[in-house]
């Protein structure tokens, strides 16, 4: 009996811990979100791409899809400056758990990431996008660009909370798996992005 108590205890208080660790890192993240509009032109673009790539006249899905171009320039913009601010934070504050437990990042640094490079990966991936160098179509681009979108809301809800919640918020919001969105993204933004998560 004493040892159920005594897990029941030891459960409460890594929860509790988990909990603070979250709404500081939650706080953070919105603190340097405020004075962009990323998450309304994420919003933005996924529907406008969603809409195109519903249509049957390709006339207009080209209509739509270059109706887009400035959200999109001003999204690569904008993650390329939250990138660049939240790279002026120290450490400590920007590691995220890759397993929901207190401190582990003391026991071993590799049970974490930084989101500052995280960030970097993300708004590289998205300026390439946005430059089309590979002269992609404008329905394979608009995949392409909600691939990377997609990835970097995940990364943000992991540092926030968990890559459990990140995965299925990720799978609710857009109907896609992390693996999916994994797949999606420009291969540099992938080999870049596991690098920073498996390091």
């Amino acid at each position: 009996m004493e040892f159920l108590s005594l897990l029941l205890i030891l459960a409460t208080g890594i929860h509790w811990l988990n909990t603070q660790g979250q709404r500081k890192r939650t706080a953070l993240l919105a603190e340097q979100l405020r004075p962009y509009q990323i998450e309304k032109h994420m919003e933005q673009l996924t529907g406008a791409y969603m809409r195109a790539l519903g249509e049957t006249e390709p006339e207009r899905q080209l209509q739509i899809l270059q109706l887009q171009e400035q959200a999109e320039q001003q999204l690569a913009s904008e993650s390329q400056n939250l990138a660049r601010e939240f790279a002026k934070l120290p450490a400590p504050l920007t590691r995220a758990f890759k397993v929901a437990l207190p401190f582990i990042d003391q026991l071993s640094p590799k049970a974490s990431f930084d989101m500052r490079r995280m960030l970097e990966v993300h708004a590289e991936g998205i300026q390439r996008t946005v430059n089309n160098l590979q002269d992609f179509s404008p329905k394979e681009r608009s995949f392409r660009m909600m691939g990377e979108m997609f990835l970097m809301q995940h990364s943000c809800h992991w540092f926030c909370k968990s890559k459990t919640i990140a995965s299925a918020r990720m799978l609710t919001q857009h109907q896609t798996r992390y693996e999916q969105a994994l797949d999606g993204v420009a291969p540099e933004t992938r080999k870049a992005y596991l690098a920073v998560v498996q390091g």
